[in-house]
């Protein structure tokens, strides 16, 4: 009798539960003094564990263990990695290195319809800038020579048959579509093992073209679990539709739809990326992932909840062929509502021109996260916060923001800088060569050093910070009014203003620097702006074009627009400042960049330093605009969290916002 490998942990990822509460003993109450007023609070996500690995502890876990990444299944590479995939990525590599093990990254590319190694690339770069080292980079097809001798065994044991059944035939065989209808076997499942051991050379062979033939498992018919109703082994791809590029809406952990014969198209499928023509015909994930997993010695092999059911034929496979069984066990998949991360609906909008391309920062692949300026650690933080359950865990795009926004607050500096450039000339007593270099620290954190900026007789501010009407509620720029500028020793006093006689826009506010009499109190500002001074001999302002990043949809669920998700595209889901300004205190943060240096991040300060100093085209080359300029993150004062985009140049900066600020109260 076979028996399984020793099951050294629980049979499933445990749910956070409450230790029970100690018995206090009552304290003497204190004496009762005046109730302090309680204070209004944004709601804000649930903060991180204090310890890093809370989310991979297992009771009970002995020894080490190794682990195969699934993200619900091993990449496929047809594609890139979005947000649900970054929960599987930080379970299986964080359990393995938690409980002493190793994590393998294997690429499922068992179908070669719109497979490509550019996938492998992206998939194997995004999970190291997550910060994890896969212990070996595998391919299902390292083992399709096995496998196919594994599939004539099968066939030998009288565990699998070859089917010429079309699609709506095993549909029928499988109780009908609402699988009401009785269940009953394929005409072909009872040929004889040689025939079938014939038939399936004849497939190899390519004597059957796309849908005429296909090997299937010989499993239980009377088994409740649709796992068990003859899945599919191997089959002759065909070419894919566009239309059919995925089968699952936002396959956040996996989804894969078991492959059938279809008579509906014969074309043959490219030649396998990695393999060339030597295979006509693929084993199926089913047939695939359970007996690699045995191959690599898999002790864990880890997946979300809807390949739960996927477990019995998973063992079922490995205990007729009797190999070595690892066990598989599941976790509940990371959900993220108001986008849509189906493969064919971000195709869509990439070919339609909605976004730019797949890490458009709108979008919520890891690519785009990346190039959006999200950290790494970030998204792992937020990983961590939502705990492991069975339970699929649905997340609005806000909750996400939240997390990343006090991720940044304690892990970035903070420079000024102008939208919308509102020029400010303080002529009334102050000379056009005056100039004051001010000390402006780049965090509360003293950590983070400080550096120095000119303040000058002409600077520009939002021109949001300007209005030509006053009211009694506004407290920033007006005609006669005056407000604090960030960092400046006194404030300013609007005078006058000019405008545009063709437009009615104001151009030029005039104004007073309020240097009190010596011996009198200087007047205290209502309110506090920022600025950036104008000043050629300190190259600033630094031009900059701005990006400002909304939701990409109107909705919370796109994909259930009566008139399709496109219906429902946000048409100002990205703001171009073309004509923004920042301070010069941004050069020193690209010198010192990656901010913060975590995660997958941190070998860019090698890469850097091998880098820096080098010349190309008589100029010295500027490394963060080469290699990761997202990780210049920084906040921008009253404004938002931004970074870097990868279309800068030399002449030409593009930043991105991150993630807004919290709002203000209207101040």
């Amino acid at each position: 009798m076979e028996t399984k490998a020793p099951d050294t942990t629980e049979q499933t990822l445990p749910e956070r539960s409450k230790p029970p509460k100690a018995k206090k003993e009552k304290a003497p109450k204190p004496p009762k003094g005046p109730t302090p007023p309680k204070a209004k609070r944004e709601p804000a996500a649930k903060p991180a564990p204090e310890d890093p690995d809370a989310l991979f502890k297992m009771p009970n876990a002995k020894g080490p263990m190794l682990m195969v990444y699934e993200n619900a299944v091993p990449p496929e590479p047809n594609g890139f990695l979005h947000i649900g995939h970054s929960k599987a990525i930080a379970i299986n590599f964080g359990f393995a290195r938690y409980h002493g093990g190793e994590c393998y990254l294997r690429f499922d590319d068992t179908n070669p319809a719109g497979e490509k190694k550019e996938y492998d690339d992206s998939i194997e770069a995004t999970v190291r800038w997550l910060g994890f080292t896969p212990k070996k980079i595998t391919h299902s097809s390292d083992n399709f020579d096995r496998l196919y001798e594994l599939a004539e065994a099968l066939i030998e044991r009288d565990g699998a048959y070859v089917c010429h059944c079309t699609k709506n035939e095993i549909v029928e065989q499988r109780g009908g579509g609402d699988g009401k209808k009785p269940r009953y076997a394929c005409p072909h499942r009872d040929r004889s093992k040689q025939e079938s051991l014939t038939e399936f050379r004849a497939m190899r062979d390519g004597k059957y073209k796309p849908n005429e033939a296909a090997l299937r498992m010989k499993q239980n018919l009377e088994d409740g679990n649709p796992q068990m109703w003859d899945l599919f082994a191997y089959r002759i791809p065909r070419r894919k539709e566009e239309e059919a590029d995925d089968v699952a809406e936002e396959d956040a952990a996996g989804g894969k739809e078991e492959e059938t014969v279809d008579a509906k198209d014969e074309q043959l499928a490219p030649h396998h990326y990695r393999t060339g023509d030597k295979w006509k015909i693929y084993p199926t994930y089913d047939f695939t992932h359970c007996l690699c997993d045995s191959f690599e010695g898999i002790t864990h092999s880890l997946c979300t909840t809807e390949f739960e059911l996927s477990r019995v034929s998973y063992e079922w496979l490995n205990n007729t062929l009797d190999v070595y069984r690892p066990m598989q066990r599941e976790y509940g998949r990371l959900n993220v509502a108001g986008t849509v991360l189906s493969k064919r609906k971000i195709q869509k909008l990439v070919t339609d021109h909605y976004v730019r391309s797949w890490d458009d920062p709108r979008l919520y692949t890891l690519p785009a996260l990346r190039r959006r300026g999200i950290p790494p650690g970030a998204i792992l933080s937020f990983v961590n916060e939502l705990g492991v359950t069975k339970a699929t865990t649905n997340i609005e795009i806000k909750r996400f923001e939240t997390s990343v926004r006090r991720y940044l607050e304690v892990t970035v500096p903070r420079l000024m800088l102008i939208l919308d450039p509102l020029k400010i000339i303080i002529d009334e007593n102050l000379s056009p060569d005056h100039l004051e270099m001010l000390d402006s620290p780049f965090a509360k954190d003293p950590t983070y050093g400080t550096h120095t900026i000119p303040f000058t007789n002409t600077v520009y501010i939002e021109r949001s910070d300007f209005r030509e009407l006053d009211s009694p509620d506004y407290f920033r720029l007006a005609p006669g009014k005056y407000v604090g500028l960030l960092k400046v020793p006194y404030p300013i006093t609007a005078t006058t203003f000019e405008k545009d006689p063709s437009t009615g826009k104001i151009t030029t506010v005039h104004a007073r620097y309020d240097v009190p009499p010596e011996g009198t109190p200087m007047k205290k500002p209502k309110s506090y702006i920022h600025w950036v001074a104008a000043s050629a001999t300190h190259k600033s302002p630094i031009k900059t074009e701005i990006r400002i990043i909304n939701p990409l949809f109107k909705s919370d669920n796109p994909s259930a627009h009566p008139d399709g998700f496109l219906k429902d595209i946000n048409p100002n889901s990205e703001e171009i400042f073309p004509d923004a300004m920042i301070e010069t205190g941004f050069e020193e943060i690209c010198r010192r960049a990656p901010w913060p240096a975590e995660a997958g991040e941190k070998m860019a300060v090698e890469e850097k330093a091998d880098g820096e100093g080098k010349k190309e085209g008589g100029e010295e080359e500027k490394f963060w605009l080469k290699k990761n300029p997202e990780t210049v993150r920084f906040q921008g004062m009253r404004m938002g969290y931004f970074c870097v985009d990868r279309e800068s140049t030399v002449e030409k900066v593009v930043l991105n916002r991150i993630v807004s600020l919290k709002e203000d109260g209207g101040k």
